[in-house]
Formats: C-alpha cells, sequence, structure tokens
C-alpha cells in the first residue's frame, strides 16, 4: 500500500479487510502512517525524496499483488510488473486502461505546466469510500 496521502475515511475499511481475511499488508510511506494495529500489517518507512516510496514499493512487489495508490505512474509500473493497482476511489487499474489514466494524468501535467489554473479532484467523499470497498471487497473474493 501506498501510504503517502491514503484517505482517513478509507483506513477502517482496509483494516478490517486485513483482519478478515488474513491479508499480509505492506506500508510504505516517507513519514509515520497508521492503518491500525494488526498482525497482519508492517509498517515501513522510506527515506524522504522524490519516488522513494514508488520506488520501494515496486521493489518489493511480486506478481499478482496488489498496490492501493492514486498515484497513476506507480499504478502503471506496478501493472507492468503483473501485478493489480486500485485507486482510492475504487477504480481497478488494469493493462486495458492504465494507458489511458496515464495520457490524460500526463495531458493535466502538461496544461498546469503551461500556466494555466485547473482544478483539482473534487473533495474525497463517502461515496468515494463506499465504491473504493466495493472495488477491494471484489478484488478481495476473486482472488483470494
Amino acid at each position: 500500500m501506498d501510504g503517502d496521502a491514503f484517505p482517513n475515511l478509507l483506513k477502517p475499511v482496509v483494516l478490517r479487510a486485513i483482519e478478515r481475511t488474513f491479508l499480509s499488508t505492506q506500508v510504505i510511506s516517507n513519514k509515520k502512517i497508521n492503518i491500525g494495529k494488526s498482525s497482519f500489517i508492517n509498517y515501513d518507512i522510506v527515506e524522504q525524496g522524490a519516488d522513494e516510496v514508488d520506488n520501494k514499493i515496486v521493489e518489493l512487489l511480486e506478481e499478482g499483488d496488489l498496490v492501493i495508490t492514486a498515484d497513476i505512474p506507480l499504478a502503471n509500473r506496478v501493472i507492468e510488473k503483473k501485478a493489480h493497482a486500485i485507486d482510492h476511489r475504487g477504480e481497478l487499474y488494469t493493462e486495458d486502461n492504465i494507458k489511458q489514466y496515464l495520457a490524460i494524468r500526463n495531458l493535466m501535467q502538461e496544461i498546469r505546466d503551461s500556466g494555466e489554473i485547473t482544478k483539482g479532484p473534487k473533495p474525497f467523499s463517502q461515496n468515494d469510500v463506499q465504491s473504493f470497498a466495493n472495488c477491494f471487497n471484489a478484488f478481495l473474493q476473486k482472488y483470494l
């Protein structure tokens, strides 16, 4: 799990699933993050720096693993390693859709870099929590 910028509203959802399924979980971040206490969770704090967390996640990643992240370039790297990625709003990234998400992200970055002011993402809501929980549970049922 990419612990950086992980929404607090998702922590209980993830913790319940970890406990219910005995899911070995690695939370990787560059500062202290607490999802909750569980013997199935290992917390790993890496050095500050651009992409340090992402690089550690990819280093530890094995085929078939699941990464929870809103970082589209990281999700792309995960998919390239034959693993799975879900974002915080319940989108399952796949080989079929990751390149489209990456292209849109890169286009928006180019627009911002040119000085255009764009809207950020909409505020994280209870609907997002429900969408994430549904996607996460469906994934766990399919792959566990």
